[in-house]
């Protein structure tokens, strides 16, 4: 009699799964760490404010000319502080107007939840239908079209950076320049979007390559 030879029993193993977290998610991160050290160096920049309000520095232009030659060196000298001014502006008029606000706040998210940081893997379903990445992207642009040109925050938006604008113009025309040594610190931008541009640029910079993965 031959001997039994017992069955092999199954046996279940479970490994251990490492838990990452989404791509996007670290995606968003690495965007926000690195847009808030480019806002803090370039805040860095900025000049004391009693300098920029000294009442002993200012004085009427002799011509238009010399008060565009104010405006183009003060800019050069207070660039961080003008930009601080009309982001202010921007933020006051925001606030008064919550409507708009909130308007703004659910376009900047959308954006960002619904395309540029949502994975590959998880598809927009809406209702039970599937939207594409391109339908994505369209149904955002024609979001934002609604958003800021047929409702009050594309007015509202350009109203505070006009009323910020003339004040940062009025301040470098009436305040003289003499005392500020500008020959040799000129700026290699002379827009005011620069910084604001600047910061933004190496803030994607960062998070391209990343975000590139999570589209294909």
């Amino acid at each position: 009699m031959s001997a039994s030879v017992p069955a092999a029993l199954p046996i279940s193993g479970t490994e251990p799964v490492e838990t990452q977290p989404p791509v996007a998610i670290s995606a968003f991160r690495a965007f926000l760490s690195r847009l808030n050290d480019s806002l803090r160096n370039s805040l860095s920049e900025r000049r004391p404010w009693p300098e920029l309000a000294d009442s002993s520095t200012f004085s009427k232009p002799e011509s238009f000319s010399d008060a565009t030659l104010r405006i183009r060196k003060n800019y050069s000298y207070f660039r961080v502080n003008y930009l601080m001014v009309i982001g202010v502006t921007l933020a006051f008029s925001l606030i008064f107007h919550p409507f708009s606000l909130l308007l703004l706040l659910g376009l900047l998210f959308s954006w960002i939840i619904l395309y540029l940081f949502r994975p590959a893997d998880q598809p927009l379903i809406i209702f039970g239908r599937t939207f594409s990445d391109r339908e994505t992207l369209g149904i955002l642009v024609i979001f934002s079209i609604f958003v800021i040109f047929l409702t009050s925050v594309g007015s509202l938006i350009i109203s505070a950076i006009m009323l910020g604008f003339g004040l940062v113009c009025a301040h470098g025309a009436f305040r003289a320049p003499d005392d500020l040594f500008l020959d040799d610190q000129e700026p290699a931008a002379t827009g005011f979007l620069s910084f604001i541009g600047g910061a933004a640029s190496n803030a994607v910079t960062a998070t391209v390559p990343t975000i590139s993965n999570t589209r294909i």
